[in-house]
């Protein structure tokens, strides 16, 4: 069966954000300023989001698996995430994003969760564009905190559609395009439930060097795919 236009919709666009450290250290810099260049490409990016008109992006931008990085580099990342929401508070103002915490709160130091719970709550009301900022998640750990509340709740029948309730995006559509940098083929443990049928896209740029050119040509190449959803196209 041939998609129907509406198939074809972007709703969300995702991204795995891979290769700042290495794009620094091609250039003789230090991983933190890999960090630096990989928040502005975020802000850009997510402004090329807004002007193609796709309602919902997210961004992979610490794992609860990156905490086994050097003391120094993760002190770094937390104090970038703070700062981040601090300075450019009025960059999310201005263009009227709404932000959005998906990730585990435990163990995350508390200025780092008043920084971001800042920006929440003063976004609350946009409706241009809803950033989904994954930090200190996991797939694994989605699964799981669902499968607990789940249990909790205790109900007769769970299939998809219960299931889906109980992820942190719940709200939220599923990911129509997940696109990696860096050139590396693996998920690492993003979104595993909800990549189910996502479209992916690997590019061989580290992050802080993706463009406008190359989020064009993902869109058209996005619209040029067949999505069958497990049908067969009509003969």
């Amino acid at each position: 069966m041939k998609s129907k236009p509406e198939e074809k919709r972007i709703n969300h666009i995702s991204f795995i954000m891979d290769g700042n450290g290495r794009w620094a250290k091609s250039r003789g810099l230090p991983r933190t300023a890999g960090h630096k260049a990989g928040v502005e490409k975020a802000k850009e990016i997510t402004l090329l989001v807004k002007e193609l008109g796709i309602p919902f992006v997210s961004l992979y931008t610490f794992s609860k698996e990156n905490w086994v990085r050097p003391k120094s580099e993760v002190s770094f990342l937390m104090g970038l995430i703070v700062s981040h929401y601090e300075k450019e508070f009025e960059f999310y103002i201005k263009n009227k994003i709404r932000i959005i915490h998906i990730g585990d709160r435990s163990g995350v130091d508390k200025s780092v969760l008043r920084a971001i719970d800042n920006v929440v709550e003063q976004t609350k009301d946009f409706d241009s564009l809803t950033v989904l900022l994954a930090f200190n998640y996991s797939g694994k750990y989605d699964i799981l905190q669902a499968v607990e509340r789940i249990k909790k709740d205790n109900p007769e029948k769970i299939d998809d559609e219960l299931f889906s309730g109980y992820l942190l995006t719940a709200d939220f559509p599923d990911p129509d395009i997940i696109v990696r940098t860096s050139g590396e083929f693996r998920l690492s443990n993003y979104f595993l439930y909800q990549a189910a049928y996502s479209e992916f896209f690997i590019v061989n740029k580290f992050w802080p060097e993706i463009n406008k050119e190359d989020l064009k040509n993902i869109v058209d190449s996005f619209y040029n795919r067949d999505r069958r959803f497990g049908g067969v196209k009509d003969e």
